[in-house]
Order: C-alpha cells, then sequence, then structure tokens
C-alpha cells in the first residue's frame, strides 16, 4: 500500500457523511470555517474531497438531541442525554438551516458543487467532475405526522430519509450504539411510521434503514414497493454491535434488490467493538467480502459516516479513500466490482429508489 494520498482511480460516490453538522458545530464553537478551503479539521472539504477523487454522496441533516447545547464539549455516546427526543419544530428548524447551509454552498461554488435531484444529475455531476450532492434527513424528527414538511423538503432537493436516528421519534425506534448487542430492541414503525414510507415510496424518496430497530425494519419490509437501503450499516455476524445488520435482514435486503453502505467507524467494524484509531482497512475489506457474498456485486457501496465517527489511521479522512481501494484490490476484488462499489451501486440505488 502506498503511503502517499493519491486520486482514487474511480470516482467515490458515498453513502453518508454528517459534514453539514459539522460545519454548523463548528460555527456554533466560534471556530467557522469554509467547505471550500483545506482544513486540518474534520474529514471533508471542497479541496481534499477533489484531490481524492470524491466524487459525492448523501449528506445528511442530522439534528442532534438538544440543539441548543454547548457544543465546546465533546460528543459522549454514553450520555443518555445525546439520546434524548427532539421536538418535531425544534429539529425542522434545524434541519431548515442546514438546508439552507447546503444551499449556500452549492451558490457559491461557482458551478463545482451542485445538489442534486436525481440518478441522473448525480451522474452527469459525476461525469462533469462536479461533486454531486444527494439531500438526506438522518431521522425524521423534522417531518410533521401530515407530512407538510416532507413535501417542502422533497421540493427543494431531499431525496433520501432514514426514519430514525439511535433514539425513538414519533416514526419509530432507534437502535442504540451497543456492543454486543442485538438490534432486535423495542417495538415496530407506529402507524405515523408505516404512512411516512408510504408517502416516501410515493415521492421516490430512498427510505434509510441505518439506525432502525429490527421489528421497525420488518415492518418497512413488508411495507415499501422499493428496495431496501442501509446507508452506513455493517455485518453483525463480524461485528456484533446493533447498529450493524443480522443475516436474516441482509437476506431481505439483497431480495428486495437493495443496497448497504459500509461504514469506516471503528466501533462498528472491529469484532470487539472497541474505539481504536490502529484499526487495518483490511476489516472494512472483511466487511466488504462478507456483503459481497451475502448480497452480489450489486448490493455493496460506501456509507462512511465521515465527520460523523472515527475512522482509521489509515484512512484518515476523505484523502485516504484511494488507500481502501488498493487494500479492496489486494484482496481480490475486481476492478469492475470495486467500481460498483466506489460508486455505481449508489447511482443504481439512486435510481431504482425513483422509480
Amino acid at each position: 500500500m502506498s503511503d502517499a494520498n493519491v486520486k482514487s482511480p474511480f470516482p467515490v460516490f458515498d453513502g453518508h457523511n454528517d459534514t453539514l453538522l459539522k460545519l454548523e458545530i463548528d460555527e456554533l464553537k466560534g471556530t467557522k470555517r469554509s467547505f471550500f478551503d483545506r482544513s486540518e479539521t474534520g474529514h471533508l472539504d471542497l479541496v481534499r474531497a477533489q484531490e481524492a477523487g470524491f466524487a459525492g454522496g448523501l449528506f445528511a441533516m442530522f439534528v442532534p438531541s438538544n440543539p441548543d447545547q454547548d457544543f465546546s464539549k465533546p460528543f459522549d455516546p454514553k450520555d443518555p442525554a445525546n439520546y434524548q427526543e427532539v421536538a418535531q419544530k425544534q429539529a425542522m428548524d434545524f434541519t431548515y438551516r442546514l438546508l439552507e447551509r447546503a444551499e449556500q454552498i452549492e451558490a457559491e461554488a461557482d458551478g463545482e458543487v451542485v445538489i442534486c435531484r436525481s440518478a441522473e444529475e448525480n451522474r452527469s455531476a459525476i461525469e462533469a467532475g462536479k461533486m454531486a450532492v444527494s439531500l438526506h434527513i438522518e431521522g425524521a424528527e423534522a417531518i410533521d405526522t401530515e407530512f407538510y414538511a416532507l413535501e417542502d423538503f422533497y421540493n427543494r432537493g431531499l431525496r433520501s430519509l432514514g426514519l430514525v436516528w439511535s433514539r425513538e421519534n414519533a416514526f419509530g425506534y432507534g437502535v442504540p450504539m451497543a456492543h454486543p448487542a442485538s438490534p432486535d430492541i423495542g417495538p415496530g414503525l407506529t402507524g405515523a411510521g408505516r404512512d411516512l414510507v408510504r408517502a416516501c415510496n410515493k415521492l421516490g424518496v430512498l427510505l434509510d434503514v441505518s439506525h432502525l430497530n429490527e421489528k421497525g425494519f420488518w415492518d418497512l419490509a413488508r411495507i415499501t414497493d422499493r428496495p431496501i437501503i442501509a446507508s452506513h450499516s455493517n455485518v453483525h455476524s463480524i461485528c456484533p454491535s446493533s447498529r450493524n445488520l443480522t443475516d436474516k435482514q441482509l437476506d431481505a435486503i439483497k431480495e428486495s434488490d437493495g443496497l448497504v453502505g459500509i461504514n469506516f467507524h471503528v466501533p462498528f467494524l472491529r469484532p470487539d467493538g472497541a474505539y481504536a484509531r490502529d484499526t487495518h482497512l483490511n476489516i472494512i475489506a472483511d466487511h466488504a467480502a462478507y456483503l459481497t457474498d451475502r448480497l452480489g456485486e450489486d448490493g455493496v457501496a460506501l456509507g462512511s459516516d465521515f465527520d460523523g465517527c472515527i475512522v482509521p489511521n489509515d484512512l484518515s479522512d476523505v484523502t485516504g479513500l484511494s488507500r481502501l481501494l488498493e487494500v479492496l484490490d489486494a484482496r481480490g476484488f475486481s476492478e469492475t466490482v470495486i467500481e460498483k462499489i466506489a460508486y455505481k451501486n449508489w447511482i443504481s440505488a439512486l435510481e431504482k429508489a425513483a422509480a
């Protein structure tokens, strides 16, 4: 594996990042930075993305529990306060701030960043060397149960939605960040959650089951008429975190012609669940191999969780993507399959979600 950061041999379209939230929090902390400048903090900015061959992805709009908190304090994954429910109006207002941030980036990018509303727009942006941004809501607290907000967000570019984060809301129940633990925690979707699945199907909004508990997963699987997508989740049989997917869930995703984006967060990768930055990139290849065997080569992609997770030191940030693809190559993945994992499978998933 080379030590230098080099451009990926293929464009990389990534299924999940929290960069909009990271930029918002940096401003709230008084350490405002520009997405257009190289930064020594965070995982993603336009300069590093262009160097790395990062072509775009699903940019999440996530509302932390207590959006008015002091963000100068580090996030504690074991603090129950970080998993409290968020009121719909408060969540909606915060989500609009993140949406406006994405729109501002597009407006200031001189055509280098494009908010895309279809698979074809994503494909065209990638071919033109622009960053393709697909807007995603992670945890549907911002959506009212009459779905007026859903329609407005859709009209402004929303094309992907996760019903829950790792907390309860009006639509369902999320899984905790627990290890070892089963995702079979709590009841299934609420009536409003089932209605939200149908509303997203009607609009052509991709539905993301990452963070959803197992009963909610099976409720969604019974209702949806589109492929089941997990934007940033891994294999429970390798790493028994409640955030990961069991073999039965993976089989249901395959049956639906769905997709799993591999999460780079080290506690969701390692069998021991340790928060260890010295984790080797081979563990990502382990998950990729398992998923390819279980789902087929069209069902596996990347879902980094950049700017929302702890990545292995060998990856470091977006500039390490080429090193990851080198590891996949060394493990015997063909060039065709690596290209699918890098970006083609995500474009196909967005196309099928909107069909």
